[in-house]
């Protein structure tokens, strides 16, 4: 048991975890084992939305197909450019696929959601993943008109590591000039391999939904021989030294999770910058809370906030204007 001082979890949700399977380690045999695991088919994630989906298999420099799913709204007006959401899932670089919480990004707004099967570890590291969206992100930009997609309205999203890729996604992308990015909607992302924050050590010691010792393995198993050596900012974004020129940020986090103060530090990095974030720190909850428990009433406030400030970010870009917008940066806790 951790005898660190740390923030209880929200009473609903903890009441709702109880009798749920918790972490209680992560290796290799224990990754094989999650792995095997039936996952939810495509078709059942999708049933009773009214989307048309198309598969895409889009080349990666070595040759590797990277497979994206286009899900357009099936009633959207094709005389009318649709705006984008680009999807990255999580589970830790090692674990899921590209349907994983695709209930997320497919909320409102008549947006074309394009999920990318970005590749994971072991089995490909360093900045495989982050090239990977890179490079489907890349195909949705040259074929907007094809997709029905307005190329000023493409905000990258992504959970947990899915959040982290977003955000180095952003980077690579204002490096490399290309292609363009309205916002960034980073939910409880996964920013810095370092695992030397107050909360990385508050949730740790003891079985939890996403513990210090399952990062410090996820990032192990990511990095290979880098992990204590130099790492690229596209990998790891919390390394990165500018964070200036980035697209509009919206962090959100819960203040009973390892991430905690990794993402407020990264939001802190965009404002110091001179950029836009608009960062959320929900009180009492843990790693994926309202990706777990969307009925729960903080999961519910989560997702609502969340919801409103895409619906803001879409309808400043459909005008013609910055998605950062003007107002000052909110912080819940």
């Amino acid at each position: 048991m951790s005898l660190i001082p740390r923030p209880a979890f929200d009473p609903e949700l903890h009441a709702l975890l109880a009798g749920m399977p918790l972490v209680e380690r992560m290796d290799e045999e224990v990754l094989a084992q999650v792995r095997a695991l039936p996952s939810p088919s495509a078709d059942s994630l999708l049933a009773g939305r009214r989307v048309v989906r198309r598969e895409v298999d889009v080349p990666a420099e070595d040759g590797t197909v990277v497979r994206l799913s286009v899900l357009s709204p099936a009633d959207r007006d094709p005389a009318v450019p649709a705006p984008c959401v680009y999807w990255m899932h999580g589970g830790g670089m090692v674990l899921g696929d590209r349907f994983g919480q695709i209930g997320i990004p497919l909320e409102r707004f008549g947006a074309v959601v394009v999920a990318v099967e970005y590749r994971l570890a072991p089995e490909a590291t360093g900045t495989t993943a982050v090239e990977d969206c890179h490079r489907g992100l890349a195909w949705v930009a040259a074929h907007g008109e094809e997709l029905g997609v307005d190329p000023g309205r493409v905000v990258v999203a992504g959970i947990s590591a899915g959040g982290g890729l977003a955000a180095g996604l952003c980077l690579l992308s204002r490096d490399l000039g290309t292609p363009a990015i309205a916002a960034q909607l980073l939910i409880c992302p996964m920013p810095d391999h370092r695992n030397v924050t107050a909360s990385s050590r508050q949730y740790s010691g003891e079985p939890g939904v996403w513990t210090r010792e399952t990062n410090e393995f996820a990032w192990r198993t990511l990095l290979g021989g880098r992990a204590g050596g130099e790492v690229p900012p596209y990998v790891s974004p919390a390394l990165a030294a500018d964070l200036s020129g980035l697209p509009a940020a919206y962090v959100d986090t819960g203040s009973a999770e390892v991430f905690r103060d990794e993402d407020v530090a990264y939001a802190s990095g965009i404002w110091a910058a001179g950029g836009q974030a608009e960062l959320h720190v929900w009180a009492g909850g843990y790693h994926g809370f309202d990706a777990q428990f969307p009925q729960a009433e903080l999961s519910v406030a989560a997702r609502r906030t969340r919801t409103d400030w895409l619906g803001r970010v879409l309808r400043r870009t459909a005008d013609g204007g910055a998605a950062g917008g003007g107002g000052p940066a909110a912080v819940s806790a």
